[in-house]
C-alpha cells in the first residue's frame, strides 16, 4: 500500500502588508459596507477582529467575516451573520481566495493570512439574494485592489563580513543583482551586510560566485537562518 504524500507547503504566497488595518467603504442602495482588512498569523487573530469590530460598530445590523491562513490557504472560514445562507461570507471568501497577484502573463492567486470584515448599516432597501453577493463581494474585492500588498517568499538569510570602508559599494552591488537587502550590523571590525535568496542549492551557488567576483574572494555567505521575507506588490496588482 502506497503511503499518503505530504502536502507541499508553498514557498511563496501574496498577503497584506505587516501595520495598520485598511478600511474601504462602499455605498450601495443607501447601505453602507465598510470593509476591514486585517493580517492575520492564526483563527484566535482573526476571531479577534471580528470581535473588536462588533464592539466598534455595536450599532450595525451585520458584521459578516471571512479569512484565510496558511501558506497552502488550508484553513478557510466564512460567516454570514444574518444574511440569508451564503450571501455574505461565502462571497467575501470568495474574493480573498480569487486575488490575482501575479501578472498578466503568470496569474496567481495565492492571497492568504488576511481576515476580511464587512460592517453592513442598512439603508432600508432590501438587495435580494443577487444584490447581497455582488455587494459584499465587491466589498472585499475593491477593497483588496486598494490595499498594500506584499508577496512573501521564504527564503535563505545570509550575511558577508566586509571591511567598512567596502559595505557599501558591496550592499548596492548585491542589490543591483537582485538580491534582497535585510540589513546591516556593524562592530569593531567591519560591517556584516545581510541578505536573503530563494532557499535553493543552485541560487545560493550563483550568488557565492558573484560574491567571489565582488570581493576577488575574500567574501563568503555566512548562512543566518531560514525565514519569510515581505516584498511589496504594487497597488492593484495581479
Amino acid at each position: 500500500m502506497t503511503p499518503p504524500s505530504t502536502p507541499v507547503v508553498p514557498n511563496s504566497y501574496a498577503t497584506l502588508a505587516a501595520g495598520a488595518d485598511f478600511r474601504h467603504e462602499l455605498a450601495i442602495k443607501r447601505s453602507r459596507f465598510i470593509t476591514v482588512l486585517r493580517r492575520v498569523g492564526d483563527e484566535a487573530a482573526a476571531r479577534g477582529l471580528i470581535t473588536e469590530l462588533r464592539r466598534e460598530f455595536s450599532d450595525a445590523r451585520h458584521h459578516c467575516s471571512a479569512f484565510v491562513l496558511g501558506a497552502d490557504r488550508a484553513v478557510q472560514r466564512s460567516n454570514d451573520d444574518g444574511e440569508p445562507s451564503g450571501t455574505a461570507g461565502q462571497p467575501m471568501l470568495d474574493a480573498l481566495l480569487k486575488r490575482e497577484t501575479g501578472t498578466a502573463a503568470a496569474p496567481a492567486a495565492d492571497l492568504s493570512d488576511v481576515c476580511a470584515v464587512v460592517v453592513r448599516y442598512f439603508g432600508g432597501i432590501l438587495l435580494g439574494a443577487g444584490g447581497l453577493v455582488r455587494a459584499y463581494s465587491e466589498s472585499v474585492s475593491s477593497a483588496l485592489e486598494l490595499a498594500p500588498l506584499v508577496r512573501r517568499d521564504r527564503m535563505q538569510r545570509f550575511t558577508v563580513s566586509a571591511p567598512h570602508a567596502a559595505a557599501g559599494r558591496l550592499e548596492n552591488e548585491l542589490r543591483s543583482a537582485g538580491y534582497v537587502m535585510t540589513g546591516n550590523s556593524y562592530d569593531a571590525d567591519g560591517t556584516k551586510v545581510g541578505l536573503a535568496m530563494a532557499d535553493d542549492a543552485a541560487v545560493i551557488a550563483a550568488a557565492q560566485e558573484r560574491l567571489a567576483s565582488l570581493t576577488s574572494g575574500e567574501g563568503a555567505l555566512v548562512a543566518a537562518g531560514r525565514d519569510w521575507v515581505d516584498t511589496p506588490l504594487p497597488r492593484g496588482s495581479r
